[in-house]
């Protein structure tokens, strides 16, 4: 059964994304690495489910849930570069901005929902919100107050979501 997991999209990120106009298209590619910036997707395998979130005024915001379909470098990525000074991945260009030119960046190429930043996640759902580590121990999300996240440090991270979790999730982007 394939297992469902978190990445958040910092503000610069979404930024990016907005300002390339990349809203209503589909990400065919995000990227792992090795530094907190651009947390290291281990665990995940093809077939898994990654919704990447986006934190905003205290609330949270699902911008594009992906299904990994291939972690590994393909023609599409392009060449790979020759020197520090060219681009890691040129064949995604159009998305360099979710992490091309991270610190020791891989490709996953996905299948995914279109970028949005208006599907919110509501308050009483973030209460809900679990994840678990590889010893199967559970935790939610940590300052959450009235419905909103006052800090986003507990999203942090590329996080494995428990099934109820991934399924409350599931249902939101389907809905």
């Amino acid at each position: 059964m394939p297992d469902a997991y978190t990445v958040l999209w910092t503000q610069d990120t979404c930024r990016e994304l907005r300002k390339e106009g990349r809203a209503g298209q589909r990400p065919p590619v995000a990227f792992s690495g090795v530094h907190q910036s651009l947390p290291a997707w281990s665990g995940a395998r093809v077939g898994d489910e990654v919704y990447a979130l986006h934190v905003k005024q205290c609330e949270v915001f699902v911008v594009s849930r992906m299904r990994i379909v291939d972690r590994e470098r393909g023609d599409c990525c392009g060449a790979e570069p020759e020197t520090w000074r060219d681009p890691a991945f040129p064949g995604h260009a159009d998305w360099r901005m979710l992490g091309a030119g991270g610190c020791g960046a891989d490709a996953v190429h996905v299948d995914a929902t279109p970028v949005r930043f208006d599907q919110r996640i509501p308050g009483d759902l973030l209460p809900r919100l679990t994840w678990r580590n590889r010893r199967n121990q559970t935790r939610g999300l940590k300052y959450v107050v009235d419905g909103r996240l006052e800090r986003f440090v507990s999203l942090q991270g590329f996080y494995r979501l428990t099934p109820e979790s991934a399924d409350e999730l599931a249902e939101l982007v389907g809905a």
